[in-house]
Parts: structure tokens; C-alpha cells; sequence
């Protein structure tokens, strides 16, 4: 999916040869059609959105609390201007006889133009909620379908300032997206308000996800036409569930959403749906979310409850270098530089002709990421970065690098250096564990110990400057009781262009707690002129593993180190979603694991297994649900080496398998969706036996 960006794409867009109106030529025809959308919010427009903190769980009073809350926590005054009611604020009968559409009475009992009031009276605007198909009991909760001018007419009568129009009850009739989406936009246009109202078109329908669609029909497609009739447009799915986002699924929905850059343009944006802070999502996690959405010139609409917020997830919502990245005024969307892979380097041209750079690291562990200002279309000698999540300023020779943390991102700003030398960008070591005992450890899984290890850390330091810096230092602590030496001398200056590299051994107690812990790095450094410098430190995540198995046991109630599910979480002696027991091809099973792809269980065996048997296949509760998809692979994997290979695994071949453990201290047991997506993937690992 990711490797969607040709190399002139990505050139031209870097090096600025796009200007910000860049369209194709069904979006040329439409303007020549005379049925251009208006440009109604010249950059990304931002706001709140009910679907996934509240759900249909709304009413009067609560809208009206949080335009309160957007008011006093500073997210108004920050862009945050849409109070949008998504499904949910409509009667069960949503049409009178007369073919209005009626607010639910419980929720409104004076409808919703006094609640528009009310937003518009905090200085906020107005979003609503509707459908491009017909009305379809148990299919979809709201419809405009045969009613477009009369519902455009309403919304604007009601005072709303925007319109999301899905298309859950359109996909139901098996409508034409392109076509019902052109009338809605110019029903909105020509409502008899003659009220300006922000289109947002939203067709969430994809396949493999939902089905087996032709394109011409999913949110693929909407990029075709949708910059000529609509403000935004959804680029993929929803990026996940009421109450529960996973940062896979951001990453998903972005890298869709990255696919057409070309089309964006100021008053136009792709919408690769809400942001959602405290969902499920660590506070890393979130910002890199947030950092991604920025340089992509999406609209930021928060979907979280921001009344039940932190203070620190407000602090990153309203963070003023962030959002400068995403209001500005060219409207040009990021494209990566290079390869896809782990890590990636995303580039933002911005109006003034400096650069949003985004250091991505989409892996389980830390790392040292680095691009050149010659990559992301900038020449000079000098750079001046701005990391916009620190403010920190430093100045480079061409060189751009962070100590990244596992599924986090560093944004800076880079533009040509001026005047007198500023401080040398340096970027500190994240410690890094190379060894556990004599054990080379692999990179990009955050490394697995247990009580009384001896780890032996390597911490790199890079000087990106053109001066050198004095008297570096560098520290590192672990858990509690852990002890750590020093292997290695500090050297009296780091030049220019140049790296050091620091060594450690670091003990940890026989006792050590199971758990995770986390390696720190602190570094400080003198900077000519500019005195002691301190970085802050990255945190390098390790596992402190519970104690391996003993004799011949069923390996799924041996407890696990992580644990992932393609959707909903790894069952135990359950199928996926739980509520039925393991069972392939009519023969069920006590013991196992069922998950969805895709999927990775991982175990610590310290050395202590010699044997793992079973059987692998797709759970028969499958055919509950319906006849696509239905197809894994699985991997038994022993310190990064694939020990067991099933191949393809459908409904009707389950497979055994049986594997050598000796000498294996982490076990992964990984599931694939053999190409077809995850949809309908309910796998199993059927009696997994250990043998220690």
C-alpha cells in the first residue's frame, strides 16, 4: 500500500514545481463544467466531530458543553471551529409526512436551530450529518436520497456551516458515488439560504475491508472528482472504532490518504478522517498522528471527547508550530522521499519555500533517523532546523536527524541559515541494547531480558554542525537496581560531520519484575558561544520477560509478552470476538490462541523449549459471517528465524506443525492475510503444545 508515490510525483513536488492548484483532467472538466466547489476555507479547515467519543450519545446540552470546552480549553481560539453533530441527532422517524427532516425530540425537544445558536453565539460554526442514499431501515440511520435540494435547503435554514454526507445508505443502494456526491455538492451550492456551507465528502467504502467493491464505488476513487464539487474528501475508511484507534489503522489511513497529493489545492483537502487523541493510541502515538495529519494539509477535526482531555494532549492540539505547518497558506500536501519501509521521510513544501520534515518511525523500537536538506528539495551550505515540538533551534551542514521513538516522529521546520553560526544540531544517543549475554540482538523490536542479564548497550552521538562541540558526555540509567558501566572514554570533542559512540554493560537483579521497562540516555555537551547544552532524553523500551514454561504445557495459558489482533484483541482457547470455541474443519480444540490478521503473539522461552506442536487454520465460525475472504498465513518464528512456514491457509486445509525450539529464546507466532486484506480472517493456533 505504501508504495504508491512515482519518483516524478515525489521530485517535482519536493523541488516546488507544483504550485498549489495542481488538478487532473476530470477535475479540469468539472471546472470547465462550471460546477467548481467554492473555496471556502482556503486552509484545512478544524473542528470537533461526535462519532467516535460520543457515538449517537448526544444531545442539546452536550453539544452546547463542549462548544463551551472548546471555548475555555483554547482549542476555538487555536482553529478548532466546527462543533459537528454526526449520526445520531436525528428522530427514529427521521422524515415528517411532509419529507422534512426531524431532530430527535428527546435529544432536541427544541430542535437544532437554537443549538446552532448557541455555536454560533461562542464565535464557533456548525457541522451536521446526513447521507447520500436513500433512508434503508437497518442498513443506515439517516438518508437524504430523493431529498437533496429540500435537505440542503433545511441545513441551511437550520444555520449549519458544514455537511458531512456519508455514504453507508448510498453503498447500500448501490448507487454511483460519483454521480449522487456531484448533486449533493451542487444542492449545497444552491441552497436557498444562499448560506456558503463546507462540503465534506465522505465515502468510506473499500475492499478488501468491507467487501468486494468495484473501485469506481470506493473512497480510492473519490480523489477523481471530488476536489471539483466538494472542501475535503475521505481518502480510505475510518481509521477505527468508537472508543477504541489503533495507531496501525492511522498509519493505514495516511499512507491511503497520501496516494493522490497532486489534487490538493488551497479550499481542498484530503480527509483521512478524525484525529483521536486518548482513543486507545499512547501519547506518542498521538502525536505522530497528529504531525502526520499536519504536513498532509488535512482537516483537523478532533474526534475524542475534549471535554475529558489532558492537558497535555490540549497542549499538542493547540501547539502553534504544528499548526502553522498544517495552516499553511500554499495548501500543499506531504510526499515521501524515498523508500517505503520502517522509517520514512516525508517532505512539506511550505509558502515561504522552506520545508515541514517529518521523521517517521513506524517500528517497535527507537532509532537514529536521518535525511539530507539536498533530499527534500533545499541547497545552501546552512540550514536552520526548527523541531516543532520542542522549539528547539539548532543549525545543520545538510544533514537532518532525531533520536525517533518507536511509532513516534520528529517535525522540523528547514529553511537556509542566515547570519552568525547558530548551536550545532546534535543528535543524542538512543542506548541500544547490542547484546543480551553473548546474544547479538536484532533491530526494530524493543529487545527481550529477563532477571540477572547483563546487556550490553551502544549509545552513538552525531554532531550535524558545522563547529564542533566540547566535552560531550552521555549517561545511562535502567530499572531499579539495574547496574550499568561504563566501557568507554568520552572524547574531548565531537567535529563537525563526525559521530561518537559510547559503551555500556548494564545488570540487571535476578529479581527483576516482569514488565517493561525503559533504557535512558542523557547527553549534554558544551556548544561554542552558546554554552552547555542538554538534550532530552529518548526512552529506549525493554521487555522484562516472566519466566519461560515448564514441562508439557498448552502454550496459551502461558502468559505472553505482546499480544496483537488485526481487530479486537487475541482470545484465549476462543475464536477472535470470543463466545465460540476453536474449531477447524468440524473438530474443536481445548487450547489455543484466535486472532485476525494481521497479527504477531510473542513468547519468552529463555532457551528452556525444545519442541512446539499444533495446528493452524481458519476458525469454522467464518462461515457464519459470510464467503469472502477467509485466508491467513502463520509463521513460527525463534529469534527472528522462521522455523515453521504454513503458505496460504484457507477455510477447508487447517495444517499441522511441529518445530524444533532449541536454543530459541523469543518465540513469535505471526499470522498473515495472505494478500487478500484482513477481511473475514479468523485464525487460529489450535493446540499450540510446548514442550520445556
Amino acid at each position: 500500500m505504501r508504495r504508491y508515490l512515482g519518483g516524478v510525483i515525489a521530485a517535482a513536488l519536493v523541488a516546488g514545481a507544483f504550485a498549489t492548484t495542481t488538478t487532473t483532467a476530470a477535475v479540469a472538466a468539472q471546472a470547465a463544467a462550471g460546477i467548481t466547489a467554492p473555496v471556502l476555507s482556503p486552509t484545512p479547515y478544524m473542528g470537533w466531530n461526535t462519532y467516535y467519543g460520543l457515538g449517537g450519545d448526544f444531545t442539546a446540552d452536550t453539544i452546547k458543553s463542549v462548544a463551551d470546552s472548546l471555548v475555555s480549553r483554547g482549542l476555538a481560539k487555536a482553529g478548532y471551529d466546527v462543533v459537528w453533530l454526526d449520526g445520531g441527532w436525528q428522530a427514529d422517524q427521521s422524515r415528517s409526512a411532509a419529507g422534512d427532516l426531524v431532530a430527535n425530540p428527546a435529544k432536541f425537544p427544541d430542535g437544532l436551530k437554537p443549538v446552532v445558536d448557541y455555536i454560533h453565539g461562542k464565535g464557533l460554526k456548525a457541522g451536521i450529518y446526513t447521507d447520500a442514499g436513500p433512508y434503508i431501515p437497518g442498513k443506515c440511520g439517516l438518508g437524504s436520497g430523493g431529498y437533496y435540494q429540500r435537505d440542503a435547503d433545511q441545513f441551511a435554514a437550520w444555520g449549519f456551516d458544514a455537511v458531512k454526507v456519508d455514504y453507508l445508505c448510498g453503498i447500500a443502494a448501490n448507487l454511483d458515488p460519483k454521480t449522487v456526491f456531484t448533486e449533493f455538492a451542487q444542492a449545497l451550492r444552491n441552497n436557498a439560504s444562499h448560506r456558503p456551507m463546507i462540503f465534506n465528502l465522505c465515502n468510506p467504502v473499500t475492499s478488501p475491508d468491507w467487501g468486494n467493491y468495484p473501485e469506481s464505488q470506493q473512497s480510492i476513487n473519490s480523489w477523481t472528482y471530488a476536489p471539483g464539487i466538494a472542501q475535503s474528501w475521505r481518502t480510505y475508511t475510518d481509521v477505527g472504532f468508537q472508543g477504541d484507534i489503533k495507531f496501525k489503522d492511522v498509519l493505514r489511513n495516511y499512507d491511503a490518504n497520501a496516494r493522490h497529493p497532486e489534487v490538493v489545492k488551497p479550499g481542498a483537502f484530503s480527509d483521512p478522517d478524525y484525529l483521536a487523541p486518548e482513543l486507545g493510541m499512547s501519547d506518542e502515538e498521538f502525536r505522530s498522528q497528529l504531525t502526520l495529519w499536519a504536513v498532509a494539509a488535512a482537516p483537523l477535526v478532533v474526534g475524542s471527547d475534549v471535554r475529558k482531555l489532558s492537558a497535555t494532549t490540549v497542549s499538542m492540539l493547540t501547539d502553534p508550530d504544528v499548526l502553522a505547518i498544517n495552516q499553511d497558506k500554499a495548501a500543499v500536501q506531504a510526499v515521501r522521499v524515498g523508500a517505503a519501509g520502517t522509517t520514512e521521510t516525508w517532505v512539506k513544501r511550505l509558502a515561504d519555500g522552506s520545508r515541514a520534515v517529518v521523521l517517521l518511525n513506524r517500528g517497535d523500537s527507537a532509532k537514529t533517523l536521518t535525511t539530507t536538506a539536498k533530499a527534500v528539495g533545499l541547497s545552501g551550505a546552512r540550514f536552520t532546523l526548527k523541531n516543532a515540538w520542542t522549539n528547539k533551534v539548532t543549525e545543520s551542514a545538510g544533514t537532518i536527524s532525531a533520536a525517533v521513538p518507536a511509532h513516534g516522529t520528529a517535525l522540523f521546520r528547514v529553511s537556509p541559515s542566515v547570519g552568525l553560526p547558530g548551536v550545532s544540531h546534535v543528535t543524542a544517543g538512543i542506548p541500544q541494547v547490542t547484546k543480551v549475554g553473548t546474544d547479538a540482538q536484532p533491530e526494530g523490536a524493543a529487545p527481550v531480558v529477563a532477571g540477572g542479564d547483563e546487556l550490553t548497550v551502544q549509545v552513538n552521538v552525531r554532531n550535524d554542525g558545522l563547529l564542533p562541540v566540547l566535552k560531550p558526555a552521555v549517561t545511562v540509567a535502567g530499572g531499579t537496581g539495574w547496574t550499568v558501566k561504563s566501557l568507554s572514554e568520552a572524547p574531548v570533542l565531537i567535529a563537525g560531520g563526525k559521530q561518537s559512540n559510547f559503551l555500556f554493560t548494564v545488570k540487571l537483579p535476578a529479581n527483576a519484575a516482569p514488565g517493561t521497562a525503559s533504557l535512558t540516555a542523557s547527553t549534554s555537551y558544551d556548544a561554542l558561544g552558546y554554552g552547555v547544552q542538554r538534550l532530552a532524553t529518548v526512552l529506549s523500551p525493554v521487555v522484562v520477560a516472566p519466566v519461560p514454561p515448564k514441562g508439557t504445557v498448552p502454550l496459551s495459558h502461558h502468559q505472553w509478552i505482546t499480544a496483537t489482533s488485526g481487530w479486537m484483541s487475541p482470545a484465549v482457547d476462543e475464536s477472535v470476538g470470543g463466545g465460540n470455541p476453536i474449531k477447524l474443519t468440524g473438530t474443536t480444540y481445548p487450547t489455543g490462541i484466535g486472532v485476525a490478521s494481521p497479527s504477531l503473539v510473542r513468547y519468552y522461552l529463555g532457551k528452556a523449549c525444545t519442541r512446539l506442536s499444533g495446528t493452524v487454520g481458519i476458525d469454522d465460525v467464518v462461515g457464519n459471517v459470510g464467503p469472502d475472504g477467509g485466508t491467513s498465513t502463520f509463521q513460527v518464528v525463534g529469534d527472528g528465524k522462521v522455523l515453521f512456514d504454513s503458505g496460504t491457509v484457507d477455510r477447508f486445509t487447517p495444517k499441522p506443525f511441529d518445530v524444533d525450539l532449541t536454543n530459541v529464546r523469543v518465540l513469535d507466532l505471526v499470522v498473515g492475510d495472505a494478500g487478500d486484506g484482513g477481511y473475514n480472517d479468523r485464525a487460529d493456533w489450535a493446540a499450540p503444545t510446548a514442550t520445556c
